[in-house]
């Protein structure tokens, strides 16, 4: 612990942790939706439980300010509200040749909120798509954060202590959520500026469910570890929901993806875009600080990505 706050005392002390240098606004090319990312300094820290923990280092990398909003979601999923407009140098990218999500068979809001409100229900597979989307209109790399990634930048912003008494503050969980997501923002951000870490909705990450996962990872110290996945569950997802109790809603929490998230999807096989019965999981999005190449991404989609 005393590495993770050393680095901590370091960003703190720059008085950059919510400046412009820190959090950078991202147009999507051809329309007025923008989201903002943070920078989050690579570091080296425990992962998992003081009783079971395993030392790691994370590179620099930028993540979500908020999770991915309904209004971003939809840019993708609706053909008619994307253009052929594009800032990927390829100059390769048409509206047409993207492959976008099928029809919910239900409300895929739940009734609780589009404008200014988390998008949910997407499968792990869906929001990598639209992670593969936004680097084909965009031309930067963005992907869903690593298990480890994730608890990083959870803990680097203090965000268990920060609620620690005061979790009604900082999250919308179980006791104070109405039993529904909210707008994104509406409660206060951690350290690094980010919203919503805990509770409102639950995130995806890339790695695959693993019960031992700091066994899992290797022999220490490990260096920017992925449990890739092998099949299509179960997957790690973190932070907790505004279902969720209050011992579920932290850093070190972890819920496992389950095929009863599909319970009412008639389809057969089941959709590869929609969790019809996880009204409680979104995702928010990372940017490696170093950009991989062209065939690097490529890779790491057709690794990522299994149906």
């Amino acid at each position: 612990m005393r590495l993770l706050s050393v680095i901590l005392f370091s960003f703190l002390i720059s008085g950059s942790t919510t400046s412009a240098q820190t959090i950078s606004l991202t147009p999507i090319p051809g329309t007025e939706v923008s989201f903002e990312m943070v920078l989050i300094p690579g570091g080296t820290f425990p992962v998992g439980t003081a009783e079971n923990s395993k030392l790691v280092k994370v590179d620099s990398f930028r993540m979500g300010r908020y999770e991915v909003s309904y209004e971003e979601f939809a840019l993708f999923y609706h053909r008619e509200l994307d253009t052929d407009a594009s800032t990927n140098p390829s100059g390769n990218y048409t509206v047409d040749a993207v492959t976008r999500p099928t029809p919910q068979y239900i409300d895929y809001t739940f009734g609780m909120g589009r404008n200014g409100h988390p998008m949910v229900s997407m499968t792990q597979q869906a929001a990598l798509r639209y992670c593969q989307w936004l680097y084909q209109k965009t031309g930067v790399f963005y992907r869903l954060p690593t298990e480890a990634e994730w608890e990083y930048a959870c803990r680097l912003g203090r965000t268990d202590s920060l609620a620690e008494g005061r979790l009604n503050e900082y999250a919308w969980y179980g006791e104070n959520s109405t039993g529904k997501y909210h707008q994104q923002g509406s409660r206060k951000p951690n350290l690094l500026g980010l919203f919503d870490m805990l509770g409102n909705v639950a995130e995806w990450t890339l790695d695959e469910y693993r019960n031992d996962y700091p066994e899992a990872i290797g022999n220490a110290p490990v260096d920017n570890p992925w449990l890739e996945p092998t099949r299509k569950h179960s997957r790690t997802v973190k932070g907790g929901s505004y279902r969720s109790a209050a011992e579920e809603c932290t850093c070190t929490a972890r819920l496992r993806s389950s095929p009863r998230w599909q319970r009412r999807d008639p389809q057969v096989p089941k959709s590869r875009w929609w969790n019809t019965d996880a009204p409680f999981v979104g995702f928010r999005l990372v940017s490696p600080v170093q950009q991989p190449s062209e065939a690097e991404v490529m890779a790491f989609f057709a690794k990522a990505i299994v149906d």
